[in-house]
């Protein structure tokens, strides 16, 4: 007991028995009580788990995911909580959930039969869920996809664009917009393809083309971007399933010296800066929404937080 108050309850010794303590301790090589053992002790850790759908080094290079980042710091310095970033590690991914020493997680944008979400629900902790599927009884944080997207698409149409094209990231999701849907896994690709389907409602979904290429970033943009403007019908205006997608068409469009409309999603600072007509969502409230769910008992079990579509010079009649 003596001990341990020297290392938990410094108040409950005199100085001088503490230092004595102390001084034993490093003479025999013993560095302080185990903070495994102490968490186990305890019942608790005092930090949250945040699981990221990308490596690290992806996720911290990511706009849209630094400022959901940014929010759940917010809500844990709140609460005097510490933070630990489960990335995708191949191989590894289950885990990584299974011996992360945290109190609860957030998983944020993974697809729904993801694996880690199976090592969360086994552990038995609390979690939650953002941009996943509402389920009834599970805490989420949302944000109105379908209708951001519907919005942009509307716009794109009232402008005059019947030749449209889709840039979409990482897989290969289909040639074209109906196959993409059909094949969608990620929740926000399949709610913003809907939306997206609704604003062209007067268009023929199965004939709009898809482009992808690997990875998630700007350069995934380009190499689609390249390819729908190889392809047979040049599309006059260009929707992407993300801000970074939609900064590599314009890219490629610049190059080319090619006269097209584009429209991402998200509203990254670099959108602004580009002048890309985008969807503004609140990325930064989701972090903190899904850490006040984490830990408050009180409030509904799921939000669903407002889109805004923002139009600038990137869109314009065909």
């Amino acid at each position: 007991m003596t001990v341990s108050n020297a290392y938990n309850r410094p108040d409950q010794l005199s100085p001088e028995l503490r230092e004595r303590v102390l001084a034993t301790a490093r003479e025999l090589g013993y560095a302080g009580p185990n903070p495994v053992a102490r968490t186990l002790s305890r019942g608790e850790v005092g930090a949250i788990g945040l699981v990221l759908d990308f490596p690290l080094t992806t996720a911290l290079r990511d706009s849209a995911t630094l400022q959901l980042l940014h929010g759940v710091a917010a809500g844990c310095e709140q609460r005097g909580l510490g933070l630990t970033l489960v990335p995708r590690i191949a191989g590894r991914d289950a885990a990584l959930i299974q011996s992360a020493l945290v109190d609860g997680f957030i998983l944020y944008s993974a697809p729904v039969a993801d694996e880690r979400l199976a090592a969360v629900r086994e552990r038995g902790v609390p979690y939650v869920l953002v941009d996943f599927p509402p389920e009834d009884g599970v805490k989420a944080v949302n944000v109105d996809d379908r209708g951001g997207a519907r919005a942009v698409a509307e716009h794109l149409a009232d402008l005059g664009h019947r030749d449209i094209g889709i840039v979409l990231p990482f897989d290969e999701p289909g040639e074209t917009a109906a196959e993409a849907e059909a094949n969608a896994v990620w929740y926000i690709r399949v709610e913003r393809l809907r939306g997206w389907r609704e604003g062209l409602g007067r268009l023929d979904w199965s004939a709009i083309p898809v482009a992808s290429a690997p990875g998630g970033n700007r350069e995934t943009g380009r190499r689609a971007a390249a390819a729908l403007f190889d392809g047979p019908k040049r599309p006059t205006a260009i929707l992407a399933l993300y801000d970074q997608l939609a900064l590599g068409v314009l890219d490629v469009a610049a190059e080319r010296g090619i006269s097209v409309s584009v429209a991402g999603f998200d509203d990254v600072p670099e959108a602004k800066l580009a002048s890309l007509t985008t969807v503004s969502q609140p990325h930064d409230r989701k972090g903190t929404e899904a850490v006040r769910l984490l830990l408050d008992e009180s409030g509904p079990e799921a939000v669903s937080l407002e889109t805004e579509l923002v139009i600038r010079s990137s869109t314009k009649e065909p």
